[in-house]
């Protein structure tokens, strides 16, 4: 799935670990397919079995690990960014066929995010984020009623709204790809505005707030000691009672 995946080993683990004693990165990779819809862009999403250990019961992007066999001549062992990369293209690529049936095209995936779950996370995923026109064809959509169990083309603003009102559930990085996707009235336009700019690395930290908490990000000024209450910079997540915003002050 598009923000963790099921808990097979592959040998890959810890390959992105950090020290520290912190739980190993699993590099994975996800596929954010856009098409046209009659309120603007529409996403398409799915929705995990809500059984699973990780995850269970939100919507997600599709999307999961990065297996050996994607990585380029069997270089698994590689540091290679470009090597890397290549790798979680394919994931993305075959993760998307398992997930939904879409054929997507490989040459049509622009990486603009990667993120970083918090050192404390049981499980984490290192997750090269792709966006890509939807196919043509869509006559082969179709989920496995296994691990996915409902899918939909989804408005990204009114996306946000249902996980607000309690409808849906999702995690910090769909809730800010979607924010990212809001408010474009095309594909044309999503994929200009996210491709011109150099992919964004989000390294998650949490602090506690009243009434939830803050994920926190790069710039934000509470980011280094995981202290919200400082003052300065935003870049962050509220995930609070009254409704989950984003807030970020233009660099």
């Amino acid at each position: 799935m598009g923000d963790g995946t099921p808990a097979e080993s592959t040998g890959l683990e810890g390959r992105f670990g950090e020290p520290g004693g912190e739980t190993a990165l699993i590099p994975a990779a996800t596929t954010v397919l856009l098409r046209d819809g009659t309120d603007g862009v529409e996403v398409l999403m799915v929705r995990r079995n809500s059984k699973l250990e990780f995850a269970g019961g939100m919507w997600v992007f599709p999307g999961g690990r990065i297996d050996p066999e994607d990585y380029p001549d069997g270089r698994v062992d590689t540091d290679d960014p470009e090597v890397v990369l290549a790798a979680a293209r394919r994931a993305a690529v075959r993760e998307a066929a398992e997930e939904t049936g879409l054929a997507v095209d490989e040459t049509t995936l622009v990486w603009f995010s990667h993120w970083t779950p918090p050192p404390i996370t049981p499980k984490r995923f290192a997750t090269w984020f792709f966006v890509a026109p939807a196919p043509t064809e869509l006559a082969g959509l179709r989920i496995d009623g296994g691990e996915i169990h409902d899918h939909g083309w989804l408005v990204p603003r009114q996306c946000l709204s249902r996980r607000n009102a309690g409808e849906i559930e999702m995690a910090p990085p769909t809730w800010i790809t979607l924010e990212q996707l809001a408010g474009h009235a095309s594909v044309d336009e999503a994929l200009g505005a996210l491709g011109s700019r150099p992919p964004e690395h989000f390294a998650t930290r949490f602090g506690p707030v009243e009434g939830g908490i803050v994920a926190m990000y790069h710039g934000d000024a509470g980011y280094d000691d995981e202290d919200p209450r400082r003052p300065g910079r935003r870049h962050r997540l509220w995930m609070v009672a009254d409704g989950w915003r984003y807030e970020r002050d233009a660099d």
